[in-house]
């Protein structure tokens, strides 16, 4: 099936989630976003306890229970302490690179609704006053943020209502480039969800069905390892939709659909990853097989967690995972492709 015409549909979804703040733990927005997006096309959602957004696609039989799982929360920060001067020390929510995010624009989102902009520095972030400017750790004990606000102690931050346990949420940067390129942090794994959000346009526009009744599922917590926990446990197979990793001497490129054998969970179900190479191959789908030695999924917590379910991971290649991330067109199109076929759509 040609998906070619969705091209700009695909990259307005993208930017679309995106543009939400949703570190682990603060992914309200983005629920509504996706339950807003699935109900306009016509399908059923459910949200657990947790949060995980699940959509009910009807397949043409009854019998195997199918998913496909992609995750929207991102990686984040939080408030740890305020120092005396009035910047506010953090804290990771799941693995941010800390030395990337060093000049980076912020919101500080406080628990009784207000939103402040920041900049997220070094401690020694001026090299005409500072001998380490460049050379200073970049880590939670050397950074900090700096609120836009007229504060000069403590008390003038707690005034607007910042306390720890904020969440600081740094800019995405999101660019779509007229070569193709989708760049921005956090396409681990919105850019995979959105892969997700346009399947779900492509099955209503052409009144199309999967053949089994299918899940969509956007889990919430598999940046802070415990998103797979939740996913439901009537599933035969499970297919999680994460971005695919470039480097090193894995062979996948941001053109390509990663298909993951193993990770450093352990292997993928073997049947199911076999019969994903040969649709690929079959489908004329451009396609990789490789190894990722630091890398976890769902689908190793939902084992962990007890879950008797087939399961295999595949996604668009991204390069520079976990920091200013970047995948193409291509590599997101295969990546819809292999989900089209593995779903065997009429």
């Amino acid at each position: 099936m040609d998906i070619s015409a969705y091209q700009s549909q695909l990259m307005k979804n993208a930017q679309e989630l995106l543009g939400i703040d949703s570190p682990s733990g603060f992914t309200q927005a983005a629920a509504a976003f996706l339950t807003g997006f699935a109900a306009r096309l016509g399908y059923e959602t459910t949200e657990t306890n947790k949060g995980n957004v699940i959509v009910h696609i009807p397949g043409r039989e009854s019998g195997k229970k199918v998913a496909l799982c992609a995750h929207v929360d991102t990686l984040g920060l939080m408030v740890r302490s305020i120092t005396a001067d009035g910047q506010l020390k953090i804290t990771r929510v799941g693995g941010p690179i800390l030395p990337t995010l060093d000049g980076e624009y912020c919101a500080i989102y406080t628990r009784d609704g207000r939103r402040y902009t920041g900049t997220v520095l070094s401690l020694s972030p001026a090299v005409h006053v500072y001998d380490d400017a460049s050379t200073r750790a970049r880590d939670e004990d050397n950074m900090a943020v700096r609120i836009d606000e007229v504060v000069k102690s403590k008390e003038d931050v707690e005034a607007l209502g910042i306390r720890p346990g904020d969440y600081v949420c740094f800019d995405p940067k999101t660019l779509v480039t007229e070569s193709g390129f989708l760049k921005s942090r956090f396409i681990d794994d919105k850019g995979s969800a959105a892969c997700l959000l346009t399947l779900m346009q492509v099955l209503s526009d052409k009144g199309l069905k999967p053949m089994y009744d299918t899940k969509f599922i956007f889990s919430v917590h598999e940046e802070v390892g415990h998103g797979g926990a939740t996913i439901p446990r009537d599933l035969d197979e499970l297919l999680i939709v994460d971005m695919g990793c470039v480097g090193l001497d894995l062979t996948c490129t941001e053109y390509q659909v990663s298909i993951c054998a193993k990770d450093s969970g352990g292997p993928y179900d073997y049947g199911m990853t076999t019969r994903l190479v040969n649709l690929a191959q079959q489908g004329g789908v451009d396609y990789a097989v490789d190894i990722y030695p630091h890398y976890s999924s769902d689908a190793t917590v939902a084992w962990r967690s007890g879950a008797d379910v087939r399961a295999a991971l595949i996604g668009p290649g991204v390069h520079a995972s976990h920091g200013m991330e970047r995948t193409h067109w291509e590599g997101m199109k295969n990546t819809m492709a292999l989900c089209l076929l593995y779903l065997d759509v009429k």
